[in-house]
């Protein structure tokens, strides 16, 4: 394209390619294929049609400009498209930043009670209620593939899949990246007979569902298979079987557990995808130290000192501590309403990548 950005050409090129592949049936026997081809597609889709539609513009404009020579009635039409180009420009560029590539990915998240006692267990279930309302809102589909329930109803820990039902560039890992951290709790506990205020903690760990598409290598002499009878609220067996299974991986101590499913075998398989996942997050969080990247802090520790947000149920106020975010209404929070806090996060992260981008 005549005047584009460099890379713009082979990323439209790229675009068209996919486009012939994705309308080849072949393909789509290969599901994991397919829907990986088709986020690659719907990621690139915005991006080339301002790069079209910017070329549009300014070959029009050129055009106009000779027309006016002739008949003045086009100086107006080549001033007016003139001035949509900075815009396009500008678009085409924030557009060209380079993305998080597991933005389109799915998610599996892990919540997990800390101190506090029955009371964190009771908020890390307000926070699974909370990211499930939102998962619904937002038409994605929650699974739940281990569970750890706690006394009085919550969840001493707990193991998500949270998956979109179509390819999408802004998929769930582009709004769950950021829940990653300690969450803090300040309200009266229901334990608690004197009505005191107290301060819990629950954490939560996000990575992307690369599953198959883990790049890490698994030897499986460095795995550790047990199988266990799935358990219900409060410990209850529910199956007669030992059909639950909980992989750990020795050199690095990750577990990974999955009882939901019908079957042993299909528990071990998801199981697996959940621990490929894990590794090869925990590979790139490594890389990128390597490289000294910025990243965002994952919870290691449940310590009510590495909170990233605080939930105060007295103010009803909500605060994200990164990006100095604060909102009256907690209540509407936890109900799903997230869309707010993560607009803020999205927003910091664009224009770090854009200041970035500009350094450059």
């Amino acid at each position: 394209m005549s005047g584009s950005p460099v890379g713009v050409d082979a990323l439209v090129d790229e675009y068209a390619e996919l486009e012939s592949r994705l309308a080849d049936p072949s393909v789509h026997a290969d599901t994991g294929l397919a829907r990986k081809l088709g986020r690659r597609y719907a990621e690139l889709g915005p991006l080339v049609a301002v790069a079209r539609e910017l070329d549009s513009a300014r070959s029009d404009e050129a055009a106009a400009r000779e027309l006016a020579a002739e008949d003045p009635a086009f100086a107006e039409e080549a001033t007016s498209l003139a001035a949509q180009i900075p815009a396009l420009e500008a678009k085409l560029a924030e557009l060209l930043v380079p993305r998080d590539p597991h933005d389109g990915d799915d998610v599996v998240m892990e919540v997990k009670s800390g101190e506090g006692g029955e009371e964190s267990a009771l908020f890390a279930g307000d926070l699974v209620r909370m990211y499930t309302r939102y998962a619904e809102r937002r038409g994605w589909k929650v699974d739940v593939l281990d569970a750890v329930d706690s006394d009085l109803g919550g969840y001493k820990d707990i193991t998500l899949l949270l998956k979109s039902r179509a390819p999408t560039p802004d998929g769930v890992w582009s709004a769950m990246k950021f829940e990653g951290g300690v969450h803090r709790v300040q309200r009266v506990p229901v334990t608690e007979s004197q009505g005191r205020i107290h301060t819990s903690a629950a954490g939560v760990l996000v990575y992307p569902d690369t599953g198959e598409d883990a790049e890490v290598e698994i030897d499986e002499n460095d795995l550790r298979v047990d199988v266990y009878r799935s358990s219900g609220h409060g410990g209850q067996s529910v199956n007669t079987t030992d059909s639950a299974v909980r992989i750990t991986h020795l050199p690095t101590g990750i577990v990974a557990s999955c009882q939901n499913e019908r079957s042993q075998l299909q528990n071990k398989a998801r199981a697996m995808e959940v621990l490929r996942s894990r590794l090869q997050a925990l590979h790139e969080a490594e890389q990128a130290a390597v490289a000294s990247a910025e990243r965002k802090s994952q919870v290691r520790t449940v310590d009510r000192s590495e909170r990233i947000r605080t939930y105060n149920f007295p103010e009803n106020r909500i605060s994200d501590h990164r990006v100095g975010y604060k909102a009256h209404n907690l209540s509407t929070v936890l109900d799903g309403e997230l869309d707010d806090v993560v607009a803020a996060l999205q927003k910091s992260e664009r224009d770090e990548a854009l200041a970035a981008a500009e350094q450059a």
